[in-house]
């Protein structure tokens, strides 16, 4: 008789030929267990995802009143829908004055797609500018962007006229010009291993953008919805994109994205021609009445200001280690380095057998990434730094 694990690898497509295949069936607050019962501290939140944890009461209610409600309608954007509705009239409420109109759709590379659709229809240019080791998606204009080329060389031709700089290099930012549609960065370069802004770097970029009339697109997918310590990463350095994508977290677990900007640039998308962008379960019902619930929850209990005081509960613990080199972090999102891939990789096999999940960055492969729910305590923590160290100590 074939094992669900046997089955996995038999009828899915993966994208990769070395999963872990770790068989998980149920998960609650910050553990994943597995058929045994064995738990595993989740530290990379579905990367990202489930910033409030597994099976948050406030998510897991409004999911079911939603689903006797009704789930798939029509196409996004024909229907009044209250859940679409409420949920873009709480985001706004949360954004500054300039980011009021919000597009849901599918997923973070969507949220890509379209707001790249959006700039270049806006501007009427076509040039883009990313950066080196920044990922965006995996669709082919975020793959477009990716600025990793061992990911895209195989899937060329992709987009033309893009161009790639160096993150916190200011000298690169005169590839900005006036043929530039729009810029799409991370205010802290996730997969490059938690790469922080240099002081004032962002600050130039949306001065740059300012003046060459190029549209700044902020990918907050990975780093939004409270965890580095703020609601949304650009805050922290107290400027303001013209076009905000979010995903991931966004969902409370479920899938949704969405790209949001002004009325007037969104507007863009509705005319010359009409369905500029058009998604059949973009904003789907459920995943708007679980982002509300999940976004109302952040927001009335303020529960990502601690993030950063957890943080450094990690960092104090773990910073003394013999086979940590670094640690770059921002809130609860943390970087380690390790002398190398392998050691790295045998870290993995470790943390699944201490009851540990985690992964590698992937543009920094010999780094692994603390991520935690923001709703992982205290004690967790500590239990969570022992399981760590008894890994580290096995190197």
């Amino acid at each position: 008789m074939p094992t669900q694990r046997d089955l996995f690898f038999r009828y899915l497509g993966l994208p990769s030929l070395n999963a872990p295949a770790l068989e998980i069936s149920r998960a609650a607050g910050v553990f994943l267990y597995g058929p045994d019962g064995k738990d595993y501290v989740d530290l990379v939140s579905g990367v990202a995802v489930s910033n409030l944890g597994h099976q948050h009461p406030d998510i897991v209610n409004a999911v079911r009143e939603q689903a006797g409600k009704h789930l798939h309608l029509m196409v996004y954007g024909d229907l009044v829908q209250s859940p679409q509705v409420l949920l873009a009239e709480k985001l706004a409420s949360c954004l500054p004055s300039a980011l009021r109109s919000v597009y849901f759709v599918t997923s973070g590379s969507e949220a890509i797609e379209g707001a790249l659709k959006l700039a270049k229809r806006y501007t009427g240019r076509t040039g883009v500018v990313a950066f080196h080791k920044a990922y965006h998606g995996g669709t082919h204009g975020a793959l477009s962007i990716c600025g990793d080329e061992r990911l895209k060389t195989a899937f060329r031709p992709l987009l033309p006229d893009i161009t790639h700089i160096k993150f916190n290099r200011f000298e690169d930012l005169d590839q900005i010009t006036d043929k530039t549609a729009c810029v799409v960065v991370e205010t802290i370069q996730a997969e490059a291993g938690i790469v922080l802004p240099a002081a004032g770097f962002l600050e130039a970029l949306r001065a740059k953008c300012t003046e060459t009339g190029a549209l700044l697109v902020i990918d907050d997918i990975q780093m939004g919805m409270g965890r580095t310590g703020k609601l949304f990463s650009f805050e922290h350095c107290g400027i303001v994109p013209d076009i905000l994508c979010l995903a991931k977290a966004f969902g409370g677990g479920m899938p949704l994205g969405a790209f949001i900007s002004s009325k007037y640039i969104m507007q863009s998308l509705a005319h010359d021609p009409e369905l500029g962008h058009i998604t059949t379960f973009g904003g789907h019902p459920v995943s708007c009445a679980a982002a509300l619930a999940s976004l109302n929850y952040l927001v009335n209990t303020g529960i990502f200001e601690a993030a950063e005081q957890k943080a450094q509960m990690f960092i104090e613990s773990l910073a003394g280690h013999p086979a940590i080199k670094t640690i770059r972090h921002k809130g609860l999102m943390i970087g380690i380095d390790l002398e190398s891939i392998e050691m790295n990789q045998k870290l993995m096999k470790a943390f699944h057998e201490n009851g540990l999940i985690a992964d590698s960055f992937l543009f920094r492969p010999q780094a692994f990434r603390i991520a935690p729910p923001l709703i992982i305590t205290e004690e967790e923590i500590e239990m969570t730094c022992e399981r760590i160290i008894a890994s580290l100590n096995r190197l």
